[in-house]
């Protein structure tokens, strides 16, 4: 039954993700941690940081990495193919059905008005994930995390990918400092009489 629920939530990713990456990551949320809840809003979090440092379509990363996971490697082609097959298919019919009626104003204008929804469901995903980050630093660390990324981003110019190799070398380096420090006074303890 997995293998089929995996194609069913890919395909419909696939299906719905209109407008590339960004679109279809709240789609992957809402069928993994949501519907099927294969894993957690933090597990997600953590994949989505790390397949968003990693090269290719977001989409297709999540498809592969989740597949494998819920249904080892017959599942991750399984999510592979039901995410991108709907889309080599739609383009095929969808340019040739659209390249004849490119220039009407009804074309032009839904190609528009699918922005601002993919607008707000990407702000409910962020709005998620900045919930987690007040419930696991504090509201200070993580207005302050939330400020300096944004500058990064928006002022320096910093790719995403860099930001978050970034944090992920801090997260690893604070967490070695804290397993040396936790050790040291397990050390400590033990040598004093």
């Amino acid at each position: 039954m997995n293998q089929w629920h995996l194609f069913l939530a890919f395909f419909r990713v696939g299906m719905l993700g209109y407008g590339g990456g960004p679109s279809s990551i709240p789609l992957v949320r809402a069928e993994v941690v949501t519907k099927y809840r294969w894993m957690t809003d933090e597990e997600f979090a953590e994949i989505l940081a790390i397949a968003n440092a990693l090269p290719g379509p977001i989409a297709t990363k999540l498809a592969g990495y989740i597949g494998h996971r819920v249904g080892g490697p017959l599942g991750l082609v399984n999510a592979v193919l039901a995410t991108t097959a709907p889309t080599v298919v739609l383009m095929i019919v969808l340019l040739a059905v659209l390249s004849s009626f490119k220039d009407t104003p009804w074309v032009a204008g839904m190609t528009k008005a699918v922005m601002p929804v993919v607008a707000v469901m990407l702000a409910e995903m962020t709005w998620q994930f900045a919930k987690q980050a007040r419930a696991a630093l504090g509201i200070g660390p993580a207005a302050l995390l939330l400020v300096a990324c944004f500058v990064a981003l928006q002022w320096l110019g910093l790719h995403p990918a860099l930001i978050v190799a970034i944090l992920l070398a801090a997260a690893f380096v604070g967490r070695g400092k804290r397993e040396a420090a936790n050790g040291n006074e397990r050390g400590e303890r033990r040598a004093s009489p």
